[in-house]
């Protein structure tokens, strides 16, 4: 397994090695002692699937201390845009994104520590997440920010994508700003 990291400290993307033969392919999707190699000592408590279809835009979601999460993000089937926001109020990158394209084709997983709000785009007609994650959900504990806010200023590339205006959940239409999470802390 190969791994990438990136400008925003603390996330990384896997690459698996792929074995390919005329029955399909083989690979290693998860193995304790790699992802140590690359995060240290890590411990993952629950794993997590979802299925949406083309559009729907899922996040910006986080929990907050002492619930805190980190997650190993994979898509299993279709195509996603996986995005991971810095709200570390200490970090130099607090408020900065990382996007990536998470498919069945390239089979790569992103890391990322506690600290960051994640979120996902569906470009495919239909996707598979699952994440792994570090800390059991706790209802109490979940927030999150609203996916299109200004002072993030995301760039979705809808157009890019044939997406008119993403699927979001009533939930995720009433999350706060960052100026409120800032507020917050």
């Amino acid at each position: 397994m190969e791994f990438i990291k990136f400008n925003i400290k603390g996330l990384i993307l896997f690459t698996p090695k792929i074995f390919t033969d005329s029955r399909g392919y083989f690979m290693e999707s998860f193995r304790q002692s790699e992802i140590e190699k690359a995060l240290g000592k890590i411990s993952f408590v629950q794993e997590n699937e979802s299925c949406s279809s083309f559009g729907v835009l899922r996040g910006l979601h986080f929990q907050t201390e002492p619930f805190a999460q980190s997650k190993l993000v994979r898509c299993v089937l279709g195509k996603i845009i996986d995005i991971a926001v810095d709200l570390r109020p200490s970090s130099p990158t607090f408020g900065q994104y990382k996007m990536i394209e998470l498919s069945e084709e390239n089979k790569s997983q992103f890391f990322l520590p506690q600290g960051f709000a994640h979120s996902f785009l569906t470009l495919s007609e239909k996707a598979i997440v699952q994440y792994k994650v570090d800390n059991y959900y706790s209802p109490e504990h979940d927030n999150g920010i609203f996916w299109n806010d200004k002072d993030l200023a995301i760039n979705w590339e809808f157009e890019k994508y044939g997406i008119k205006e993403p699927i979001i959940s009533d939930k995720d239409a009433k999350l706060q700003s960052l100026q409120e999470f800032k507020k917050n802390l």
